[in-house]
């Protein structure tokens, strides 16, 4: 499958970290499910494009320069109306302007609130041993607590795929617990494999995590996307 043009304008640009535009834009190359996401340059751009989505929308600052979001004030949630999402634009900007003076910001990624779901995370990293490994666990802040993860070496197989979820010791949550719904485990599965391919494929990715991913009963949607390349100082042979 072809990597379409997000990797390749990153290459031409010698930037390591894809915005959530981009991030987002190749996993849907790669027929991974993700919250549709835009790209705002201005706070006019922003209120129109919340309406045309619907609220409550999410503003997020779109920079190669911010690495963490959140921390820098860079994120604002369940906005329900244009004042508030030209408000949360103003304030990010803000934010954004006295913590990184040097960033280089592109606007803010406007994307409809998710239906709450359980959070899980899928993530790839390379060991200097065994190359891409693919990580899968609980998401959001759990996933720092809990530290209840599971790892396999990339390629994963949907018998990989499978086993990676039902070891982690959360997996009764997955299968519903106490009276929750039971999520969609075949297509966290597929998520894995789909996340094991594009690594496999794309060996310039360094980093990949998909954090949050809501797990439903009739399926699973990336909410939130980082993608780090390697350097082109020190390309991949």
């Amino acid at each position: 499958m072809a990597q379409g043009k997000t990797l390749d304008q990153a290459k031409i640009g010698e930037r390591t970290l894809l915005t959530e535009v981009e991030s987002k834009d190749l996993l849907k190359q790669w027929g991974i499910p993700v919250i549709e996401t835009k790209l705002a340059g201005s706070k006019k751009e922003a209120i129109s494009m919340s309406k045309e989505m619907g609220f409550p929308v999410a503003l997020k600052i779109s920079s190669p320069s911010v690495v963490h979001k959140s921390d820098s004030g860079g994120v604002r949630l369940s906005l329900a109306s244009a004042t508030q999402v030209g408000k949360a634009y103003s304030e990010i900007m803000s934010s954004i302007k006295q913590k990184y003076p040097q960033a280089v910001i592109q606007g803010v990624s406007v994307q409809k609130m998710a239906p709450p779901g359980v959070e899980v995370i899928i993530g790839m990293s390379k060991d200097p041993q065994f190359g891409p490994v693919i990580m899968f666990g609980f998401g959001g802040v759990l996933v720092e607590i809990l530290k209840d993860i599971s790892f396999r070496i990339v390629p994963v197989s949907k018998r990989d795929a499978n086993e990676m979820i039902k070891e982690i010791k959360g997996y009764p949550l997955l299968q519903g617990y106490r009276g929750q719904e039971a999520v969609d485990i075949p297509s966290l599965e597929e998520l894995i494999v789909k996340v094991s391919q594009l690594a496999e494929q794309n060996p310039q990715i360094k980093e990949l995590d998909l954090n949050p991913i809501f797990a439903y009963k009739d399926g699973s949607t990336a909410v939130d996307a980082r993608i780090v390349l390697e350097s082109q100082r020190n390309p991949v042979s």
